[in-house]
């Protein structure tokens, strides 16, 4: 997809209500750390449009941003290790899971988990609510560039494995180093669209 316009178009905090949108919705989750915000400027060629940082949680609201005024790419705060009180953390979650089962735009929900490690109990809890509530998740694993090639196919398999995929499930490997996995991520959501 060329990009011509992106915008941060709508923040929704805790006590923010949920907004109706006008226009297909594509929701990233992971854990705190993962590279949401990182691949989110990779898919839009843009270097800070959302903010990354080095320190687990600094994504706490859910962003909605507006591509091409044709989709909203939505990223969802990160769960996990974030660096906020148990309190906190559940206002977040729950608002996560308001967004994620009332949203009447979404389209898909893509997982991403780190490529270098199996994925977690927080992520497998996630992975099984995601598909519970009927949505088929896209898994995408990141910092692909932090591996050796010959590292891939078996940390691919770890993952294949921990989440139980099959040959039918969408898995992609990303860097938002090297842009790799990014034009199967655009296809992706362009054939959804």
């Amino acid at each position: 997809m060329k990009i011509k316009k992106v915008d941060l178009d709508i923040v929704v905090g805790v006590t923010s209500k949920m907004p109706t949108t006008n226009m297909p919705e594509f929701a990233f989750a992971g854990k705190s750390n993962v590279g949401k915000s990182s691949l989110i400027n990779a898919l839009v060629n843009r270097k800070a449009l959302a903010r990354t940082s080095g320190k687990p949680g600094k994504t706490q609201t859910i962003n909605f941003y507006n591509v091409n005024d044709s989709l909203y790419i939505v990223d969802l705060p990160g769960y996990g290790y974030a660096n906020a009180n148990n309190e906190v953390k559940a206002k977040w979650g729950k608002m996560v899971e308001k967004y994620l089962r009332n949203s009447t735009n979404l389209k898909a929900v893509c997982l991403l988990v780190d490529i270098r490690h199996a994925p977690n109990s927080n992520d497998i809890q996630m992975y099984d609510w995601i598909v519970s509530n009927g949505f088929k998740p896209v898994i995408i694993a990141t910092k692909l560039d932090k591996l050796k090639k010959n590292q891939v196919p078996k940390c691919i398999k770890a993952i294949k494995e921990t989440l139980n995929l099959g040959k039918e499930d969408i898995f992609i490997p990303f860097s938002s180093e090297t842009k790799a996995g990014r034009d199967e991520l655009w296809q992706l959501i362009e054939e959804m669209l």
